[in-house]
């Protein structure tokens, strides 16, 4: 046996011990993170119940009714990312457009919304449309005041992930003779959504928060149904822990699977 040999035949021990130990201490660590998690928890549920603001037989009775609000308010997000998606990737092409009244348009589009608050937006929707002979349900009212308002901000997402394709790619496309319009659909834009995924993400995750505003103009949502449940009997804080323990429960939720894309994306990327 060589002595080149030697460390060969040692270093298959090795490495697996030290993969065994890199896994104890995410176990660890994992372990300590969710102590940390439950101690915090149990603290609240404390102080709560020691201030008598935690009612068992209100929570036990209203809860399903508050929990019946999960659906309208995951229909209102999905409906609106969508429609939000639509609006963000035509004021982005506004906004890269060459066309100064295509830009204007697209670029007042985003100043407009970004400028004046989604309340207001909400009201204006459901309230100062039908003074103009357009009369729109809380529903689609609530999907359209939202994909607006997150049209505008995303708008500029897709911007900067058009511009994050490179060049390069663009111009090997047309070398080829693909003309401008198919290069955009089958070269820079799969590769753009790839880009902004993430951040339509972390959009969807403010968004469920933020749809909580819609309750406003009667949609039965989460917080709607917790204000209907506590307010006749005096039950708010009850009512509005539940709610926001709901809105809670799905951020977290969907900030998992949102983590999981990000460390997805990021391995291909290094592939």
């Amino acid at each position: 046996m060589t002595s080149a040999e030697i460390p060969a035949s040692g270093s298959g021990p090795i490495v697996e011990r030290i993969a065994a130990a890199r896994r104890t201490a995410r176990r660890l660590w994992r372990l300590e993170f969710a102590l940390v998690w439950l101690a915090l928890v149990l603290g609240i549920v404390w102080v709560l119940a020691a201030t008598g603001n935690v009612d068992l037989e209100f929570v036990q009775t209203w809860t399903p009714f508050i929990l019946g609000g999960v659906g309208f308010t995951l229909l209102v997000c999905v409906s609106s990312i969508i429609g939000a998606v639509v609006l963000a990737l035509l004021g982005a092409l506004g906004r890269l457009s060459a066309n100064p009244l295509i830009n204007g348009l697209a670029s007042f589009y985003v100043s407009l919304v970004r400028g004046t608050p989604l309340l207001v937006q909400i009201y204006f929707v459901y309230y100062g449309l039908p003074q103009v002979g357009i009369i729109l349900d809380a529903l689609p009212a609530g999907i359209l005041a939202l994909s607006f308002n997150y049209g505008a901000y995303m708008t500029e997402i897709f911007r900067a992930g058009i511009q994050a394709v490179p060049r390069g790619q663009q111009e090997a496309a047309e070398a080829l003779g693909m003309p401008s319009r198919l290069v955009f659909r089958r070269v820079i834009l799969p590769q753009a959504f790839r880009i902004v995924i993430p951040a339509i993400g972390n959009e969807f995750i403010a968004m469920i928060k933020d749809s909580s505003l819609v309750s406003i103009i009667g949609l039965q949502e989460i917080l709607w149904r917790a204000g209907t449940a506590g307010r006749p009997i005096l039950k708010t804080i009850p009512a509005f822990l539940i709610a926001a323990l709901f809105y809670w429960v799905l951020t977290i939720i969907f900030s998992f699977f949102q983590e999981r894309l990000e460390r997805r994306l990021a391995r291909s990327d290094v592939r």
